[in-house]
């Protein structure tokens, strides 16, 4: 799991600030990816990220959810490093398994593994992969999550809870059936690890200059997702829950295991802040390239102290004021 916000902030992000002319963006909490110059007019976006929530599509994420963090600030991924440990007595089958799935990855964005690191230890229970995604971006076409303006509308690519649903389809697959999930509806939810890229939305809108800011929902779902960007840009976010969209194997999936579907790892769903003016335009264009998109929120000036996040539910508002929402598949894997 996460480290809480200030926590992070305190012991991991004030200690390695830099002032160096080179760093145009730096992590900080909600800011997907790095950039650094490489020259005048270019940047290298660049963004590590481990995968401990999964087991049977570890190889796959291990290269799509870097992938993901880095067309975050309008950088394509094309070179990645990884390092992968396994527990001892792993067989070679599961380290063939793990690179086999990262190959197939790699040639879906046309990229290239150019290093890493590979070992047993008895340091970990099940395999865990570390990967870092380099791009490279022209300096003006930098997407920076802190310049999302009021009046912005905020929309979503696809649905909540994509990379959470594939998970537990696969890895807690036995557990559904004996709650009374079916076959079927297990497979569609495990066919959704096609749907974890957000590479090609992001790109879309970047390219087109559609967006003021861009967000991966990840460890805390999309509610996570939303609160990491009204955190990352200073504002309030109010999103409309009615206007989420949820696949059905996810409302079955998580009903059955009492889980929240909008508090699940949510990798596949782009969030993105548009120009109120230009949102037909960025929907437009991710239906025409066969991309489902929603409005589900605008962003609005935020008071001191305030939430982060206003939910509405019909009649009914919640408030998210931390950015640091829990997920509900890594509080599952923890116990199990």
């Amino acid at each position: 799991m996460k480290l809480r916000p200030e926590s992070l902030k305190k012991y991991v992000l004030d200690r390695f600030k830099s002032n160096d002319s080179s760093v145009v963006l730096q992590a900080d909490v909600g800011i997907d990816a790095a950039a650094v110059k490489a020259c005048d007019e270019f940047l290298v976006g660049v963004h590590p990220d481990p995968i401990s929530g999964a087991v049977k599509h570890l190889g796959t994420l291990s290269i799509i959810i870097p992938a993901n963090d880095v067309a975050m600030i309008g950088a394509y991924p094309k070179f990645f490093t990884s390092v992968i440990l396994l527990p001892d007595g792993s067989s070679e089958e599961l380290v063939d398994t793990i690179t086999n799935s990262m190959r197939k990855a790699l040639d879906r964005y046309g990229a290239l593994m150019i290093g890493g690191h590979t070992e047993f230890t008895d340091s970990v229970k099940r395999p865990i992969t570390i990967t870092t995604a380099l791009g490279i971006l022209k300096s003006s076409s930098l997407v920076d999550i802190r310049n999302i303006k009021e009046g912005d509308s905020i929309i979503m690519s696809k649905y909540a809870g994509i990379e959470g649903t594939a998970v537990l389809s696969s890895d807690f697959r036995e557990t559904l059936i004996a709650r009374g999930v079916s076959e079927k509806t297990l497979d569609a939810g495990e066919e959704m690890i096609n749907l974890v890229s957000v590479v090609e939305e992001a790109t879309l809108l970047s390219r087109e200059g559609l967006v003021s800011g861009m967000h991966d929902p990840t460890e805390g779902g999309l509610l996570g997702g939303l609160a990491e960007m009204a955190y990352a840009s200073g504002k309030l976010i109010r999103v409309y829950a009615d206007k989420i969209l949820l696949h059905e194997a996810t409302i079955e999936i998580t009903k059955a295991l009492g889980l929240d579907p909008l508090r699940i790892l949510s990798s596949g769903a782009l969030l993105a802040s548009v120009p109120r003016e230009r949102v037909e335009e960025a929907v437009g264009l991710l239906r025409k390239n066969k991309i489902e998109a929603s409005v589900i929120g605008e962003v609005l000036p935020k008071e001191r102290g305030g939430p982060l996040l206003e939910i509405l539910k019909g009649i009914s508002r919640e408030y998210v004021y931390d950015p640091y929402v829990e997920d509900e598949v890594m509080k599952l894997w923890s116990m199990k």
